[in-house]
């Protein structure tokens, strides 16, 4: 049986990309920060859950003593910053960025030890639509999102020889908490811009990362989960 670990993956489209990976009887590895709630609803369902901070090298080298063999790796964790440059913190900056790429290096880091000494091994990304085209107001979140789309494509070449593949998948507008903030209004704005007519789900996310794994020739792509919204 294969292990997946997905990290934040206690509610949102970690969760979601959780659950399918379980439905096609993977064991199931997620991760989460501080949401003791959430998490204790994603054991109740059959999920293994550890508490680790990504971003602290400590906390995930002990993650994956503890997990062991990981075979598919997603990396989903992440923190959002709604915030105009000039009002933005380096303190701000740097947790971000310590959380969405930090949080990837240090989990592919060691996910892929085991990997290459198996000379096999899938790692997914988790991006974003504005890691592709950019969001006014969120240029933190947007430069964290568009790193993971390069570090994607360079780890693909590196490790690819070794078996491994790499890919990233970059949501759209996803119907998840982290989006709950938007007014209504603010929401059909958005999905006037969407080419579909609507926001995405998780499930929708979560099967593009089962495709990633069930197809065993693509590797370094970043793959559009958006319904349209990226195309100029």
């Amino acid at each position: 049986m294969k292990t997946v670990l997905v990290t934040g993956g206690v509610r949102g489209i970690g969760l979601a990309i959780a659950k399918e990976f379980q439905k096609k009887g993977y064991r199931v590895c997620v991760t989460y920060s501080k949401d003791e709630e959430s998490a204790a609803l994603a054991k109740a369902i059959g999920l293994e859950t550890y508490r680790a901070d990504v971003a602290d090298e400590n906390a995930v080298m002990a993650l994956f003593r503890t997990v062991g063999r990981v075979d598919i790796l997603v990396n989903n964790a992440g923190v959002s910053l709604i915030k105009q440059i000039q009002d933005t913190s380096y303190e701000e900056f740097n947790r971000l960025m310590a959380v969405n790429v930090g949080g990837a290096f240090l989990c592919s880091r060691e996910a892929a030890k085991g990997m290459i000494e198996r000379q096999s091994g899938l790692i997914v990304h988790i991006s974003s639509v504005w890691g592709e085209v950019g969001g006014s107001c969120e240029s933190v979140y947007s430069a964290s999102k568009a790193a993971l789309v390069g570090f994607t494509k360079a780890l693909a070449k590196e490790l690819g020889w070794s078996g491994i593949r790499v890919n990233c998948v970059s949501p759209g507008v996803i119907d998840t908490p982290m989006n709950a903030h938007f007014t209504q209004e603010e929401v059909l704005a958005m999905q006037e811009e969407i080419p579909v007519g609507r926001m995405g789900t998780g499930e929708e996310v979560a099967k593009a990362v089962v495709f990633l794994e069930e197809n065993e020739y693509v590797t370094g792509i970043d793959l559009p989960v958006n319904g349209g919204f990226s195309i100029a």
